[in-house]
C-alpha cells in the first residue's frame, strides 16, 4: 500500500531522485523558467514552493538548511537575496507549469516550470555572455567562417 508516500518514484532510488531536483532546483532559481517532462515539473513545483517559502524566513537557519540541500552557494545567495524579497507579499503559488507539448524522441509530454512575475532578462543571459566571451577568445577572423 502507498499510504503517506508522496511524490513520484521516476524509476529512480532516494538519492538520485533527491539529486536531480536539487539540480533541477538551481536550475530554475538561476534561468527561472526550464523545460523538463512534465511530471517532473509538476513534483518540481511542491519542492520549489518549499524553498521559496524557506527563503522567505530569511534566517540563518534556512539559509543553512537551503544550501546544504541545493548544494549550490550562487543560487542559494540568489534564492534569498533576490527571490525572496520579489515573493515577500505572496502566499504560495510562487511557480506555474504549462504543458509544452511532446518529446520527439519518446513522446514523453514536456512541461515549462516557471517563476511567477519571473525576470524575462534572465533566461539564456548566461548562455549569451559565455558565447561571446568564445567569439571574442577566438577572433574576429574566425567568427565570421561558416563552420
Amino acid at each position: 500500500m502507498r499510504h503517506g508516500s508522496l511524490g513520484r518514484r521516476f524509476n529512480r532510488d532516494s538519492a538520485h531522485r533527491q539529486a536531480m531536483f536539487s539540480n533541477m532546483v538551481a536550475a530554475l532559481i538561476k534561468h527561472e523558467q526550464i523545460v523538463t517532462t512534465l511530471p517532473k515539473a509538476k513534483d518540481l513545483r511542491r519542492i520549489m514552493d518549499k524553498y521559496i517559502t524557506l527563503a522567505k524566513r530569511g534566517d540563518l537557519n534556512s539559509r543553512r538548511l537551503a544550501a546544504s540541500r541545493m548544494g549550490d552557494e550562487a543560487m542559494t545567495k540568489k534564492l534569498f537575496d533576490v527571490l525572496a524579497p520579489r515573493y515577500k507579499d505572496r502566499n504560495g503559488g510562487y511557480t506555474r507549469v504549462l504543458k509544452a507539448g511532446y518529446r520527439y524522441g519518446d513522446s514523453a509530454p514536456r512541461g515549462v516550470i516557471e517563476l511567477v512575475d519571473r525576470d524575462v532578462s534572465v533566461k539564456g543571459a548566461e548562455d549569451i555572455a559565455r558565447h561571446e566571451a568564445e567569439v571574442r577568445a577566438r577572433g574576429d577572423n574566425e567568427a565570421h567562417s561558416p563552420a
